[in-house]
């Protein structure tokens, strides 16, 4: 039987070898994984969020476990974006991957000088734009929930950058597809969905939350059901490719992600029990689309059939 062809495509001039991806937050900056598998198997590697000067984070609880699930409040800890530059992407850069720099910031000035400090650097394949922080300039309003905020940050961003611009949605919005079109607007040139649900665990006993942050982002196989639609009703609504995340655990669930429209997936949550995950969710689905006669994945890419695009006689 041929092989199957894995090659995708996630911004215009961006290939992957393979649609499988880590997701930012979850990998460290890449290399904590090498013990666990061939970095050079993945079709990308996507670090945790890098800011402007290093963050401490939050206090501690950080993590708590729900069903299906489980609650980050790290609060993007980092070593800052010209330590990742200096120390981490020298070595990153030889693993035969695409590397993707997670951002974010708490005012404009934050994503344009991360995004500055990583234009000139040699091994970046692309940014992703975290937009889940709140403005501290503007009055705290989260970026990603206020069109005009993203659309502002993207073009910021991408003026500074010499990459492709993924931007990554929160999916606490009452529509999505609204701040999607104005992160396009702004010169996206792809977007990655979804971010977390923000959430919460009480403990019963204290009465208090359990998270020392009070809140934190839901994330795991809980969340798939909801990122799965998003992502659908996204690649509805704009053309750039589209990076699907949110509880994939197995190969099955990537597919589910890219029938419903996206062109990559990052994996995640799973990587906390099982840091080999990714490949094998590779192979479980090149294994898929051997076995229903699949040649080439992109055909899989936005084939989802819903009840009402059905025509009856």
């Amino acid at each position: 039987m041929s092989p199957v062809r894995l090659e995708t495509e996630i911004a215009a001039g961006l290939s992957l070898r393979n649609p499988v991806m880590t997701a930012s937050g979850t990998c460290g900056y890449g290399l904590e994984l090498e013990d666990y598998m061939d970095l050079s198997r993945l079709g990308g590697i996507v670090v945790k969020g890098l800011s402007p000067l290093p963050r401490s984070g939050n206090p501690p609880e950080r993590i708590v476990e729900t069903p299906s699930g489980m609650l980050n409040a790290i609060g993007l800890q980092n070593i800052g974006v010209r330590a990742f530059v200096e120390e981490r992407l020298p070595v990153l850069r030889t693993k035969r991957t695409a590397i993707v720099a997670n951002i974010f910031g708490e005012s404009l000035e934050d994503y344009r000088t991360v995004a500055e400090a990583l234009a000139g650097a040699e091994g970046v394949s692309a940014i992703e734009v975290n937009l889940s922080c709140p403005n501290t300039a503007e009055g705290g309003m989260v970026f990603g929930v206020d069109p005009k905020s993203v659309g502002r940050v993207t073009r910021a961003v991408k003026d500074a950058s010499r990459v492709p611009v993924l931007v990554k949605l929160t999916p606490n919005v009452t529509d999505i597809t609204v701040i999607a079109r104005a992160a396009v607007d702004g010169g996206a040139d792809g977007l990655s969905l979804i971010n977390t649900y923000v959430a919460m665990v009480v403990d019963v006993e204290t009465r208090r939350p359990v998270l020392g942050n009070g809140t934190g982002g839901l994330s795991g196989p809980a969340i798939r059901p909801l990122a799965v639609y998003l992502v659908s009703q996204v690649a509805r609504a704009v053309s750039v490719p589209i990076v699907g995340i949110g509880g994939i655990t197995c190969g099955r669930d990537a597919l589910e992600f890219l029938i419903a429209g996206a062109a990559a997936v990052q994996v995640g949550t799973v990587s906390f029990h099982t840091p080999s995950a990714p490949i094998r969710i590779l192979e479980e689905m090149e294994a898929w689309c051997a076995a229903h006669g699949v040649a080439d994945i992109r055909e899989l890419i936005e084939s989802l059939q819903m009840p009402h695009d059905e025509v009856h006689p």
